[in-house]
């Protein structure tokens, strides 16, 4: 079933602290206007793309199928997320007049070849559902059923139930006739057969306001029973910060404070063959870690998707992100990505800078292509599955090319520019004690202090406060469910990234405890360990909670929810970093070290 796309997809540019408000107001004009129709006006309604129910990524064009076509096949122009989430809208025969009720109304006849019956039969016998629009609302239907004696019958008949308020459409629900079917259970060998189809309109007057005409779709959000669960969700993860705060309170204000109350006012050099633990690593442990252009690119990455997931969350919560906004979500993170790339080049050639590094290029280069050359591969490989499948999700080609104009024109610029103000800035490392000439032998450590199991402790507690609420998640991006409750998943971000932050420091601190001054990497490591956690959660989800299957739909679910936990990882080991960063420094610029 291979289609051609022609659909074109757009972005904006901006900079500086204008780069939330013009994702705004290019999102803002994502939306659907309020339109109003004069009696018997025609209702526009758009056909999307047909697919199986359990495989959300596998869709096809609507009239890859044998559907009643227009007379003048028109394909709706899409914006750049619509294209990505693979929309297709074309027009429909459906003459719907506002106010109009039809009764009964032939739609056409339509000849079905060998070939077309045999691909409507497994069609239905995979569960393939329509999708269309009517005046910007989303409507679903399946174009067909299998009895209980194992009948393959593709539905003729389709009927609307419109409601409106004044002059404008609030809401629309389909439904098939039962007794108007096609029986495709015999498959045919010779000739072919003719389907005759039609549809009917009821008109209903309602209270509901045009404002408020889309609630009904992020309705299962708000069901008590799934709050209950949200807020228990949220209960769970503050019990964990609390525990988690308490226990760092602990070190802080008694083992450092005693160490502090011992060591401010003593020469540590002298006490070294007698005292044991974090004082007597201060001449290495300041010591700069081996490969500093690959920490600095991760930490200016890590900042990035940091950033870049807070203004996602602002853009929700001020609205942007209604129920079927379509491609609003992925239009914003391709445009605040690009303008963030300048973040990630300044931070990461900052630090790169601090570390003593010279070969600033090279840094850049590496900055610039850690996320986006997995991206690159990860998606190579998913889009020629997908073109060789003939799906929508296959990018077409002027939407590839709008894409890698984006890149060269605003997130590779940024990037090196960002990169030129981080080398070129006057802040220095300002470590509070100098690196010894030499450095010191770490001692032999018990197998638990090593760096996996470090990173399994570390990763438990973060994934823990967060993974009641992945289930949603994963439901709505990869499901037919709908997630409308930001504020609840920003607190649960929230908690995340100060358990993170405290996980890290607590372990930093017994490492260094133990005399091992190696803390740089293993930071990063620990604070990024969740990243793995959420890895074997979509392990879990695709095979024992979704029925999600084929090569295609594997394909996509591990390439890019793999990319999403490399993201998570460097974010988060980015937060893991700069608290242990900041905790180091705090406990050695406490004592006497030179």
């Amino acid at each position: 079933m291979r289609t051609k796309m022609r659909e074109r997809g757009g972005g904006k540019r901006g900079k500086g602290v204008t780069m939330v408000v013009c994702v705004v107001c290019c999102l803002a004009m994502m939306g659907a206007e309020a339109v109003t129709y004069e009696n018997g006006e025609t209702v526009s309604m758009f056909a999307n793309k047909v697919g199986p129910f359990n495989n959300p990524s596998e869709t096809y064009e609507f009239y890859n199928f044998p559907f009643c076509e227009a007379e003048k096949k028109k394909e709706k122009l899409l914006y750049l997320g619509e294209v990505l989430e693979g929309d297709r809208l074309v027009n429909t025969p459906f003459k719907i007049g506002f106010k109009e009720d039809k009764p009964d109304e032939k739609l056409c006849s339509q000849e079905i070849s060998a070939e077309q019956h045999k691909l409507l039969k497994h069609a239905i016998e995979n569960d393939y559902y329509f999708q269309m629009f009517f005046d910007h609302l989303p409507l679903w239907g399946f174009i067909g059923k299998v009895d209980k004696g194992h009948e393959v019958k593709l539905f003729l008949h389709t009927h609307f139930d419109v409601h409106y308020n004044g002059n404008r459409v609030i809401e629309i629900n389909v439904a098939t006739d039962p007794s108007r079917v096609l029986d495709l259970t015999e498959s045919l060998k010779l000739g072919s057969v003719t389907a005759e189809f039609s549809y009917s309109v009821k008109w209903k007057e309602t209270n509901i306001k045009y404002e408020n005409r889309l609630d009904k779709y992020s309705r299962f959000s708000f069901l008590k029973q799934h709050l209950e669960i949200h807020w228990f969700s949220i209960i769970n993860s503050i019990v964990t910060v609390l525990l988690l705060t308490g226990f760092l309170a602990t070190i802080l204000m008694r083992v450092l404070k005693n160490d502090f109350m011992k060591y401010t006012n003593e020469d540590l050099e002298a006490d070294d063959e007698d005292e044991s633990g974090w004082k007597l690593v201060h001449g290495d442990v300041f010591r700069f870690p081996e490969n500093p252009s690959l920490l600095a690119a991760i930490v200016g990455i890590g900042t990035q998707f940091l950033v870049l997931t807070l203004c996602i969350f602002i853009l929700s919560m001020v609205g942007i992100f209604y129920p079927y906004n379509r491609g609003a979500i992925l239009t914003s993170f391709v445009v605040l990505y690009a303008l963030t790339s300048g973040l990630a080049g300044y931070c990461s050639g900052l630090l790169f800078k601090q570390l003593g590094g010279k070969n600033w290029v090279r840094n850049n280069i590496l900055t610039s292509g850690l996320f986006i050359v997995p991206l690159f591969l990860v998606f190579s490989v998913n889009n020629s599955i997908a073109w060789n499948a003939g799906t929508t999700a296959a990018l077409p080609f002027g939407t590839i090319c709008i894409m890698v104009v984006i890149w060269a024109l605003v997130t590779m610029p940024l990037s090196v520019l960002g990169g030129i103000f981080g080398k070129n800035s006057k802040l220095e490392f300002n470590a509070p004690s100098r690196a010894n000439k030499y450095a010191r032998e770490i001692p032999s450590l018990p197998w638990y202090r090593s760096t996996i199991p470090q990173m399994v402790m570390a990763g438990f507690l973060p994934f823990s406060a967060i993974y009641i609420e992945l289930y949603y998640i994963f439901a709505s991006v990869w499901g037919h469910k709908v997630y409308t409750i930001y504020s609840i998943l920003f607190i649960v971000f929230l908690i995340l990234i100060v358990v993170t932050a405290f996980i890290t420091i607590a372990l930093t601190y017994f490492q260094l405890a133990a005399e091992d001054y190696h803390w740089w990497w293993r930071s990063i490591l620990c604070g990024g360990s969740t990243g793995f956690y959420i890895l074997g959660y979509c392990y879990y989800y695709f095979y024992y909670r979704s029925e999600m299957d084929g090569l295609m739909q594997t394909s996509f679910y591990f390439g890019y929810m793999g990319l999403v936990c490399y993201a998570f990882f460097m974010m988060l080991g980015m937060v893991g970093f700069r608290a242990s960063q900041l905790f180091v420094r705090s406990i050695y610029r406490a004592i006497k070290c030179d």
